[in-house]
């Protein structure tokens, strides 16, 4: 079977956003699913957190012109909670981010991430603040996640991650993308659906 491309790693300049229990809603509020493609759906990330209701930007660092090439989304607990609406990573994705670090994240969110082949990585609460703070310290400064060996590193310090095994497995072996998997090999999927009985 032909595969995904293979991540292994993860290297950007960081954001941060704090808080937790951050849902889809407020990722990428609701009246803005309804295009038919995800294209375009990055400039409306946070969009009710970032612009005021007279068209002002507030004070949100997807406003900050210092994270603007950021890629590497650190976050709190319980990020992604809310609805299983798969619009929130893809906004995320086609605003620029590649890899989100957080303390927890919720099941559906964190399943919608991998589909994209965006890893989604667990750390301590207390060094997640810390990183934050450092990203906030240190705009620009490159954070490099290993997905093989569960590390970050910034600062010349490495720490210990967890990325569940079976997303780590997708993502390094290169079969994240189920979609593409079933699409580039059809021989495949007709026979193998010829096999099971209940479709006969």
């Amino acid at each position: 079977m032909k595969n995904s491309p293979e991540i292994k790693y993860a290297i950007g300049k960081g954001i941060a956003i704090r808080g937790s229990d951050i849902d889809t809603d407020q990722i990428i509020p609701a009246r803005y699913l309804k295009a038919i493609t995800f294209d375009g759906l990055g400039e409306f990330a946070f969009r009710d957190l970032r612009i005021g209701s007279k068209g002002e930007l507030l004070d949100h660092p997807f406003n900050d012109e210092e994270y603007q090439n950021a890629s590497i989304l650190v976050v709190n607990s319980n990020f992604g909670c809310g609805s299983s609406r798969e619009h929130a990573p893809q906004a995320l994705m086609r605003w620029g981010i590649k890899a989100i670090i957080g303390h927890s994240f919720a099941e559906i969110f964190s399943g919608n991430c991998l589909a994209l082949g965006v890893p989604v990585v667990e750390m301590d609460a207390v060094q997640i603040e810390k990183l934050q703070e450092w990203i906030e310290l240190n705009p620009g400064e490159e954070i490099h996640i290993d997905i093989v060996g569960e590390e970050i590193e910034y600062n010349l310090e490495r720490i210990n991650v967890k990325i569940p095994e079976s997303h780590r497995k997708a993502l390094v072996e290169g079969i994240w993308d189920t979609t593409a998997l079933l699409k580039s090999n059809p021989e495949e999927v007709k026979q193998l659906a010829g096999e099971i009985p209940y479709i006969k």
